[in-house]
């Protein structure tokens, strides 16, 4: 199965049930039925017209369960509308759909959470892990905001500032987890960008290309991560800087700073480092303080200890380390290389190796297992 080819096709068959007049509950209830139905049926019969197979295949679940429901007499006109056959529009509603799910009638939590889900492909195990909540109360959040926004149609805008929080929190699935949706969080946010006025549409997108610049330089010919440090920095995307660091500039000479051009800003000096010890730590560190103004996120005072640790010091580092709690993803491998770098090799070892057990996903568990393996290779010469 293409599964990519799947995942592409998704949101425009959900814009189509949608606009045909079925609610987004049901009809992202249909189209998860219909993908299931490609997943057993294409390997042995491909269809001619994979989005108008799905469409087709979803309209007629959906018609299924309004039948099937107790206010079925109130649907019924919809089996009388049904469209006749024919190849599907190839209109590309994925954008409108992020709307659609950032609608006024939901927190900006859940109305992230659904569009992960529906649109994103996310699955809810990804979206919980992201949010740092238990995968039930993500489930439940999900099913609350389906419920919320049955029976709303397209002619109600959400929010940008939460559509520009979801193709964030996608673009870093897509960076660094288990499914490739980057380069379509770009995508999107080029248009969104240049559909609205809104500075912090900038500093995202700015901050995607400079992050995404980097990608080819983030593993190794075995799929090992490769630490921003020791990146070959000759294989970073020069065009994709320039264009990243030029939005960057135009948003924030509008003066109406955001969380999305602090991070754009500390990526950008990165970016500007020639090597890793040219990288200008204090005024990283002085981004890090204004992002924390703007969010006062624990994620974020975690990587400004670690920025602390190369403006300052590894001790002064870790002394920011203590006073956040320890539960935080990636506090302890963060503990590990400041106490590296301290010249505590046998601490560091020691929290390398238990940072390996909490990491999410296979890639950083063996990196993290490596740097364990390395430092106790070196204690015993």
């Amino acid at each position: 199965m293409d599964e990519a080819l799947l995942r592409s096709l998704t949101p425009g068959v959900l814009a189509i049930l949608v606009r045909r007049g079925a609610d987004f509950a049901a009809a992202e209830d249909a189209v998860q039925e219909a993908l299931l139905q490609a997943v057993r049926v294409w390997p042995a019969d491909p269809p001619r017209d994979a989005k108008g197979w799905l469409v087709t295949v979803a309209w007629h679940r959906f018609l299924d369960a309004t039948r099937a429901d107790a206010a079925r007499r109130r649907r019924e006109d919809l089996v009388d509308e049904e469209p006749a056959p024919g190849p599907a529009p190839a209109a590309d509603d994925t954008l409108q759909l992020y709307f659609l799910c950032a609608h006024p009638s939901l927190t900006p939590a859940s109305a992230v959470a659904l569009t992960l889900r529906a649109v994103g492909g996310l699955t809810t195990r990804q979206i919980a892990e992201a949010y740092l909540v238990p995968e039930a109360t993500m489930a439940q959040r999900i099913s609350r905001a389906k419920r919320t926004v049955s029976g709303v149609r397209f002619d109600r805008p959400g929010d940008v500032a939460t559509v520009l929080r979801v193709l964030y929190l996608v673009f870093n699935e897509g960076y660094s987890g288990d499914v490739d949706l980057a380069a379509e969080a770009i995508r999107l946010t080029r248009q969104l960008a240049a559909a609205v006025d809104h500075p912090e549409a900038a500093g995202l997108l700015a901050l995607m290309l400079l992050h995404h610049a980097r990608r080819a330089a983030r593993t190794a010919s075995d799929g090992s991560l490769v630490p921003l440090a020791e990146q070959d920095r000759g294989r970073w995307d020069t065009a994709l800087i320039a264009e990243g660091v030029g939005i960057l500039q135009a948003a924030l000479a509008r003066d109406r700073p955001g969380e999305f051009q602090a991070q754009a800003a500390i990526a950008a000096l990165h970016a500007d480092a020639p090597t890793a010890e040219e990288t200008d730590w204090v005024q990283i560190v002085e981004w890090y303080d204004e992002l924390t103004r703007l969010t006062d996120n624990p994620v974020v005072r975690l990587n400004r200890a670690v920025a602390v640790g190369e403006a300052d010091g590894p001790r002064a580092g870790l002394t920011e380390l203590a006073a956040l709690d320890a539960s935080l993803p990636r506090h302890t491998a963060v503990a590990a290389y400041l106490h590296e770098r301290d010249g505590d090799l046998a601490t560091a070892a020691r929290l390398y190796a238990e940072a390996a057990h909490k990491a999410p996903n296979l890639a950083e568990r063996d990196h993290l297992t490596r740097q364990a393996a390395r430092l106790n290779a070196r204690r015993c010469r």
